[in-house]
């Protein structure tokens, strides 16, 4: 079990780019949350499986089609209980 948070830059707002992590977290069973941040970009925490938080993180790389992702900022931290993936605002 591993659990990053992951922030992410570019244009990543109103192009779907949460629904878009979303979706595929709950197909790889990946459990956590993606929210917008302030300065126009998205922060998610992931935990799961090694293997399918790196699927997912290969995944938010590209994000949704009309998103262009500049940069991720991705940092190790403590796992806690969470169970389901959701959008927070």
């Amino acid at each position: 079990m591993i659990c990053v948070r992951v922030r992410v830059s570019g244009r990543v707002q109103g192009v779907g780019y949460r629904h878009f992590t979303t979706i595929h977290a709950k197909e790889l069973d990946v459990k956590g949350w993606v929210r917008n941040l302030p300065g126009g970009g998205v922060e998610a925490l992931l935990q799961g499986e090694r293997k399918k938080v790196g699927e997912l993180l290969n995944q938010m790389k590209t994000g949704p089609a009309h998103a262009l992702v500049s940069g991720m900022d991705i940092s190790e931290v403590e796992c806690q209980k969470i169970d389901e993936f959701k959008v927070v605002y």
